[in-house]
Formats: C-alpha cells, structure tokens, sequence
C-alpha cells in the first residue's frame, strides 16, 4: 500500500522525499533533490495502461515524490474503469471507438450504439448451436499464470478503430455516417480511423474533469488529448515523442500522401506543446528537425536500479516445466513485425539445450501460438503472457541471455534504445543485440552483450550460443558489466531527475 501524500501545495521535506522508495529495489529513491512543492500530474495514454513501462517509472517515481497522479489511459472488457495501482497512483480509462469520435450529437451516437449492441447478441444468441461442440484444450507450447493480467487484444493504436473494420456478416454493419468512411480509400480510411478514435478519447477524457498542473501525453495520439485537457482545464502539455511514429509500424507502412496528413498533425501538436520529450538523441535530432522545434529532452528509457536475486528464482523453469539442464534465451515486449522474433525462432534450433522463450503480447500473438505448437520446433519455442512493469525485472533476471535483433527495416528501428535493452541491463543478464545506430554504441561501451547482423539467423544463433558456452567467469563477466552499467549511468532515478527538473521549470514549482 503506497504511503499517503500530502496535503495540497504542502513542502516535503528532503528527508522524507528520500524516505520513499523504488518500486523493484526498495532502494531510497532521490534522497538529493530539492524538496518538492506537491503537485498534480496526469499521464495521458492512448493504450490500456497495463504494461507500459515508461508510464509506470513516471507514474511511480512522481508518487515516491509526494505527488499526486493519475493516468488517463482507454478501457477494454475485463479492466475496471477506475483503478488504484498498488505503486499508488490512480488509473482512469475511458471507452474509446471511431464511432464515438463522429461529429454527431451524444443521442445519436449511443443509438447507433444500442442498434450495433443489439444485433450484435441476435447474432451471438443465434450461433449458440455451435458452442456445443468441444472447446479444444490449451496448447502445451502456452503456459498460463493466474497472477498475469491478459494482454490487450489490439496493441496498435491503429487496430483500436474496430468500428473500420471490413463488414462481413450482418452483426458487423454499421451506422450509415460510420459505413461511408470506409468507402474512402483504404490508407485515408486509416488516417480518419486515427481522427476520430483521437477524438473519440478526448471527449470521454473531458468528462472525467480531471485537472493537473502538468499533462504528460504520451504517443501521437495521446499528446492532442493532453493539450486539449491543458486548454480546458489550465496546466501545461508536454509531449513523450516515443518513437519516430512516421517511421515506425503501420504509419510507415502507409503512402506517403496520408502519412504527409498524419506528420503534419504530429508536427502541430509539438509545437503546441510546452516541451517535447523523446528516448535518445538521435531520436531527438530527428524531431527537431522535422517539428521545427528546440532539440527534445533526452529520458532514455531505463529501468529502476535492481539488485538481482543470487541466485535468481527460476521462473521460466516453474512455469514452463523445463529440465534443469535448459537455458532461456528470452525475448520479452511487443508481439510485432520486425522486431526480430522470427529471426530468433529460425535460430534456436541450432542452439543446443536452449529453448526460446517470448514474453509478451501483440497482434502476432495467436500466430506465435501456432509456431510454437509445431511439432516440427519440437518445444523450442514457448510463448508466455506479458507481466507487469513492476514484476518484469524478477523474469528478465531469470534468463540467461536476452536477444533482441530488432530489424532495420525503418529509421525508427535502426535508431531505436528499445526498453528490453535497459530491462537486460538491470537485471544483469547479458545481451545478444542488433548492431543498428541506437544500440551499437551502450552495449560496445557497457561490454554487456554481443552485437549482431540482425537478418541473418546463423550470425544470432552464433552469438548466442558464444554467450551460453562461454567458460562460467566469462558468462558471469557480461551480466556483471551489464549490471554496473546500469547502477552507475542507465538507471531509471538519473533519468527522471531530468525530467522533474524539466517538470520544475515548465510549472514553476520543483517536482
């Protein structure tokens, strides 16, 4: 249970500033800092909030800080409306859908609503026939935890515009405003889903009335809702450019006339803000450049020091039901293309006593299911569920190499610093990376791993397996550089210290 904050505009001290603290180590957390003058933040998300880590530092760290926060993130079936997490901040999410973000009035809408609803259960209740047949038995290839938290059904922002997607049987019509939007040309339908399902968020988020004296929006599509909040309800707007999003996923997938539609709103919602904010440098060079705007404030994006268990809990042997003898080579985070997990699983047949574990979730989620049921991989690979921000590290630590081979198939990924990175770091388990721009230079200066041409599957499965039959002291050296690397530079309390004095300066009162 977190600790109770303080009264409204109340000073904390120093000392009991530094009293709290961080979430994983239990370690004081910035004892050195000024006092802060208690403050409102509210992090806007244009995701459910469950597993994004970066909130989750933010979030955490503010509250170690006496600071009360709520994150404004969308509702799916299954999550509560209103949550508070147990790192002791408040968690509020709207319901969000294309249809919603139609400029037509509220009656309207929530008849189209009850209509779809409505047909929606005449067909379900009419296929209830088939419900009788047996439900097959979950695939041993996936390991289900009760304690894990089911991971969303659509990560993309793009995918959450269900309302847009093809009509099929009459269950699935739509309202007549929402079915002449999808006669538009499909990459301009795309780019409309993005405008109304941003639209659609920013009037459910008014209607909380939640005021605060910084809006932290995260993403291109919750940085329109943080400014629109911002203007309404007074405080300033930063923006958490995450990624180069004209470069990344399905918006560089689109042509380049509706991703000019898209950057174009991206690039005016920057210059609104009072501060952009990115992950690292060569992202932030970018942004300045396109957004005409003043080089963003680096936050990479690191973990919380960590003090791995010796030894570490075997926690993918538990769940898996693997032989002692078995190393873990772990892939851990977002279930997408390009992210070099097809790479990984070409791989790891020729890793001997090794199997491939994939933690996480995405939209290549039932496709990875279906791989690692073959009984061609013959148990190789296993998939597992996402887990929270705050237990991630306790898993990372029980690998024994982490890979990712992130390919560089867009500027986005050749530059990216990607989470999984700094997670490796903190918990002292060595690294198998691309050898792209972003990471090259962390893991050749940290000593922390091994870096690699990312399409080329003998090159990862030779790194890894150097790793893995390293002599032990050689195996105990890399994790151990990892390690120190991330309690001396990459560590979640230097890089927030950044950011409160950022948040200090735009509000005028130290964070």
């Amino acid at each position: 249970m977190a600790e109770p904050n303080p009264a409204p505009g109340a000073r904390v001290s120093a000392g009991d500033a530094g009293a709290k603290t961080t979430p994983e180590s239990g370690r004081p957390i910035f004892s050195g800092l000024p006092a802060p003058v208690r403050q409102r933040a509210a992090l806007v998300l244009p995701s459910t909030a469950e597993f994004d880590s970066r909130a989750y530092r933010i979030a955490s760290a503010l509250v170690a800080r006496g600071h009360d926060v709520v994150v404004l993130a969308r509702w799916r079936p299954g999550l509560p409306e209103d949550e508070q997490h147990p790192a002791g901040y408040r968690i509020r999410r709207v319901k969000v859908s294309a249809g919603s973000g139609l400029p037509l009035p509220d009656p309207v809408l929530r008849t189209a609503g009850s209509w779809r609803r409505r047909r929606r259960d005449r067909s379900a209740a009419a296929s209830l026939g088939a419900a009788n047949s047996p439900v097959a038995a979950p695939s041993p290839a996936v390991a289900t935890r009760p304690a894990a938290t089911s991971p969303p059904a659509a990560a993309s922002p793009l995918v959450a515009a269900t309302a847009l997607a093809p009509s099929g049987s009459p269950a699935h019509r739509r309202p007549a405003p929402l079915s002449r939007l999808t006669r538009l040309p499909g990459a301009f339908r795309r780019v409309a889903a993005i405008a109304l399902v941003v639209r659609s968020q920013v009037k459910a988020s008014r209607r909380l009335g939640e005021h605060a004296d910084l809006y932290h929006g995260m993403a291109y599509m919750g940085i329109p809702v943080a400014l629109d909040l911002a203007g309404r309800f007074g405080g300033r707007a930063v923006y958490d450019a995450r990624d180069i999003y004209m470069d990344a996923g399905n918006l560089a997938r689109l042509p380049r006339p509706a991703r000019s539609v898209v950057g174009r709103l991206e690039r005016g919602w920057a210059r609104r803000a009072a501060r952009v904010i990115t992950v690292n440098r060569p992202y932030a060079e970018v942004m300045a450049q396109r957004f005409g705007v003043e080089l963003p404030l680096v936050v990479l994006n690191c973990s919380y020091r960590f003090d791995p268990p010796a030894p570490p809990r075997r926690r993918f042997h538990e769940a898996l039901g693997l032989a002692a003898d078995i190393r873990v080579v772990l892939y851990q985070g977002g279930f997408a293309r390009d992210r070099g997990i097809e790479q990984l699983i070409a791989a790891i047949p020729s890793i001997d006593g090794a199997v491939l574990v994939l933690l996480g979730y995405g939209p290549l989620l039932a496709e990875l299911v279906a791989r690692a049921a073959d009984p061609a991989l013959g148990g190789r690979l296993r998939v597992l569920p996402a887990v929270p921000p705050g237990e991630l590290l306790g898993w990372v630590a029980a690998a024994d190499v982490v890979a990712m081979p992130i390919q560089p198939t867009t500027l986005n990924h050749r530059l990216t610093t990607p989470n999984k990175l700094f997670e490796a770091m903190a918990a002292g388990v060595p690294v198998v990376a691309s050898d792209l721009p972003g990471m090259a230079g962390i893991v050749r200066e940290s000593g922390c791993g091994l870096l690699v041409d990312p399409t080329d599957p003998a090159a990862i499965a030779g790194a890894i397996r150097a790793i893995l039959d390293a002599p032990e002291v050689e195996r105990r050296a890399f994790g151990e550089r990892a390690l120190a690397a991330a309690h001396a530079t990459y560590n979640w309390e230097r890089q927030m210290e950044r950011l409160l004095a950022e948040y200090g300066r735009l509000t005028g009162a130290p964070w």
